[in-house]
């Protein structure tokens, strides 16, 4: 009876960290750049049930043995084992502002998993680390240089911070800055061979495991993209399939719910009514 309790409360579980997935990805549908989150979902191991059952070996002190007889396995629930962020690319939306860029995939070749690699725009953090993002959403700062939203600095090529004169530049597909017909500095852009290996660290951003940097995606042999001035990639989250995936993980959550119920209305009759002595 126990069993049961845990095993609908893991469920319950499950779906609610599931749903508040989903419930990111839709309030983020139209974040420039943002990449939707997918869960996966496992159970744990199953337990093997054997009933006791006792022999009477026919001998003359009439000697008893016990013995194993199989009773089946039991499911002892499910758990979201981890979110991975989907890297498909998402639709270009035209913004008109030189500062914006679009990251465009061209060629990016699979690991040995099959995994698509994924390249992405090089930001620098608080700590000097490296981070990584597909908005290209960037604007100047007071101290001239080019930053994103959350005011992390672009970086350049190599390694370093850009800095303009004002947002009065063309950019182009390679992603060389130009102003007043001279090359400024180029954007640096990261490569992934394994993209489903990065950690997210706030909206839209990425960080590798270990800490080390990517390495750049013009130095990686096979790797092609391309960059688009006034545009930006738009989410890549489906705002129908998301709602229909969190109704679902409701019923399901909804369904965990009313089984638990039923187990708790069980043992309060145990405990009431068949308990009671006449």
């Amino acid at each position: 009876m126990f069993r049961g309790f845990y095993t609908a409360g893991s469920g319950m579980i499950a779906q609610q960290r599931k749903t508040e997935m989903l419930a990111n990805n839709l309030a983020n549908a139209k974040t420039p750049g943002f990449k939707a989150e997918n869960s996966t979902i496992r159970s744990f191991p199953e337990m093997y049930m054997s009933s006791i059952e006792t022999a009477r070996i026919p001998t003359k002190n009439g000697f008893q043995m016990k013995g194993l007889s199989p009773a089946g396995s039991l499911s002892t629930g499910v758990y979201m084992q981890e979110t991975i962020p989907s890297f498909v690319q998402g639709q270009l939306q035209e913004t008109g502002l030189t500062t914006d860029v679009a990251l465009i995939d061209g060629y990016l070749p699979t690991n040995e998993t099959g995994t698509k690699g994924a390249v992405f725009f090089r930001l620098k953090n608080e700590d000097g680390r490296e981070i990584y993002t597909k908005n290209g959403n960037f604007t100047i700062d007071p101290s001239g240089y080019l930053t994103n939203p959350t005011g992390h600095y672009v970086l350049n090529n190599k390694g370093s911070r850009i800095a303009l004169q004002n947002d009065d530049i063309h950019i182009t597909e390679e992603g060389v800055i130009m102003s007043d017909d001279k090359a400024v500095a180029t954007l640096g852009i990261a490569f992934a061979q394994r993209p489903d290996a990065l950690m997210k660290q706030g909206t839209g951003m990425f960080v590798t495991e270990d800490g080390e940097n990517l390495p750049g995606a013009a130095g990686t042999q096979g790797v092609t993209y391309s960059m688009q001035q006034r545009y930006l990639e738009s989410s890549n989250v489906d705002a129908a399939s998301t709602m229909t995936d969190m109704l679902t993980a409701y019923r399901a959550f909804e369904a965990n719910q009313k089984i638990l119920q039923a187990y708790d209305r069980s043992m309060e009759k145990a405990v009431t009514e068949v308990g009671r002595v006449n």
